[in-house]
């Protein structure tokens, strides 16, 4: 499924997210010492090489909600967005928290010149965030932001499963058709 929002394309996949050449970044849903791990983080580690960790781990602990920018090593784009997003059920208030998340990624490749952007669904494995209300966070923020996006031009949602790429497809035709309306 694909949208726009002002200049911005908006699309979900059921893919890996490692694999996303025609992306300038990936968003790794990374743990406060941006160190490998498992899930996205581990996968995005493993396919980068510990090149990824040598270079973030410094740049850690981050918080909750906050974002972090570093090389993309051997995956095949320039850059990876770290973001820690919510422990469900700990992190509080876990919305504002999460959608912090998706705003700051894109914010930050705005201010880096970052023309493409693809996400997990951040914070829906390990750390136990609902998934159809995760995935509404994840539009929701994203529609948000995307009206005043002048660089980035495509924001990507590379998704794990059939119910994490329904649950998205469901938050984007929503928003969408919200936006069709006004």
């Amino acid at each position: 499924m694909q949208g726009h929002i002002g200049t911005v394309t908006i699309d979900c996949i059921r893919g890996d997210i490692t694999r996303q050449p025609e992306f300038v970044a990936v968003v790794n849903a990374a743990n406060a010492r941006l160190l490998p791990g498992g899930g996205v983080a581990g996968a995005i580690h493993r396919a980068a090489g510990p090149g990824l960790a040598r270079e973030a781990a410094p740049l850690g602990p981050i918080a909750p909600g906050e974002v972090v920018l570093t090389g993309a090593h051997h995956l095949p784009n320039r850059y990876v967005i770290h973001c820690l997003g919510p422990v469900y059920g700990r992190d509080e208030p876990a919305a504002e928290i999460l959608a912090r998340c998706y705003r700051g990624a894109l914010e930050l490749a705005e201010r880096h010149g970052i023309e493409s952007v693809v996400f997990p669904a951040i914070s829906t494995g390990a750390f136990g965030y609902p998934l159809p209300a995760a995935a509404r966070v994840a539009m929701e923020a994203t529609a948000e932001v995307a009206p005043r996006l002048k660089r980035v031009r495509r924001v990507r949602f590379a998704l794990f499963g059939a119910a994490a790429l329904e649950a998205h497809e469901r938050e984007l035709s929503r928003v969408l058709g919200r936006l069709d309306l006004s």
